[in-house]
């Protein structure tokens, strides 16, 4: 799981740079795997399928426009 948290990581910070406040990977129990942008989720392990391009176009509105 860390392997897949750290891939979206990266590709937030390469699409979206300096325009983000923070990308912070926290330890979780049990295989959790979140994104969170401004405290809403916009993936979700168990809910969604990982897809690091969707996870990306998800955190874009929260980034504003000038992303």
């Amino acid at each position: 799981m860390l392997n897949r948290a750290q891939d979206v990581s990266e590709a937030i910070l390469k699409q979206f740079g300096e325009s983000i406040d923070e990308v912070a990977l926290v330890t979780g129990d049990a295989g959790v795997f979140v994104v969170r942008a401004d405290d809403e989720v916009v993936f979700d392990k168990e809910e969604d399928e990982y897809d690091v391009d969707a996870i990306v176009r998800a955190v874009k509105p929260h980034v504003g426009a000038a992303a």
